[in-house]
């Protein structure tokens, strides 16, 4: 995943390199032009603000939960095999209370998930094995978290879009009608706004499905890390048991 990530940020330093070079070659048209914030607010302003509003509350809620599910997901990755071995070690040295205390020391859901497998160590392996699976299902629903509100906001985004898309279309044939006659000139820019709508719209939808797709990447990572390691853990218990 971190291959993929790192890939992916030279790819868009590219991009901003080839793009500093093509603004660089226009700068004396750039010069007369606006600014890109206040070309994007122009257009924000004639898209309406009831429903460009609400299409921007649903970008600013997405990035929201996708900032702090991609901070949580990066605080609950470890090195899975160093905390293995740091337990095998401290079960051959200490016993069941030292490798607890190495599992209460580390974060992640890996470790909370040792600790509460040698919590039930006493009662037998069966049960510290029932115990590794209850909560990793508890630690797979704390990795979900909130992610199903980013799915909503890139479904509803489009859809607004569309929505403000038509209504737009239904107030340029209304001037139509009113005025009797078809002039270009007369709905252009009742066209104009409506279409404003829809792109801002799937903007916003591509903006949040991207992040969307990297979280749904990285908890399938840290689930699939979460089994091997527990299936990992129920061996050494195993072994030492006997």
């Amino acid at each position: 995943m971190k291959k993929g990530f790192s890939i992916m940020a030279v790819a868009m330093l590219t991009i901003l390199n080839v793009g500093v070079a093509v603004a660089q070659d226009a700068n004396e048209a750039a010069v007369e032009s606006q600014g890109f914030h206040q070309i994007l607010k122009d257009y924000f302003i004639k898209g309406g603000p009831g429903f460009m509003g609400i299409v921007l509350l649903c970008l600013i809620l997405g990035l929201a939960i996708c900032i702090e599910r991609i901070i949580y997901l990066n605080m609950a990755t470890t090195n899975n095999k160093k905390l293995l071995a740091n337990v095998e070690n401290a079960l051959a040295t200490g016993g069941v209370e030292a490798a607890k205390e190495v599992a209460r020391n580390t974060k992640g859901p890996v470790a909370s998930i040792f600790y509460q497998g040698l919590d039930r160590m006493d009662e037998g392996v069966d049960n510290a094995e029932k115990a590794v699976v209850a909560y990793g299902g508890v630690q797979m629903g704390q990795l979900e978290r909130n992610v199903s509100w980013i799915s909503l906001f890139i479904a509803i985004a489009p859809m607004l879009g569309f929505m403000g898309t038509v209504i737009g279309m239904i107030q340029a044939f209304t001037q139509i009608q009113a005025a009797g006659t078809l002039d270009a000139s007369l709905i252009a820019g009742s066209i104009q706004v409506a279409l404003l709508t829809t792109v801002f719209g799937l903007i916003v939808g591509i903006i949040l499905q991207i992040f969307y797709n990297y979280i749904i990447a990285k908890i399938d990572s840290i689930v699939n890390d979460m089994e091997d390691s527990s299936i990992s853990l129920i061996d050494l218990l195993v072994r030492y048991k006997k």
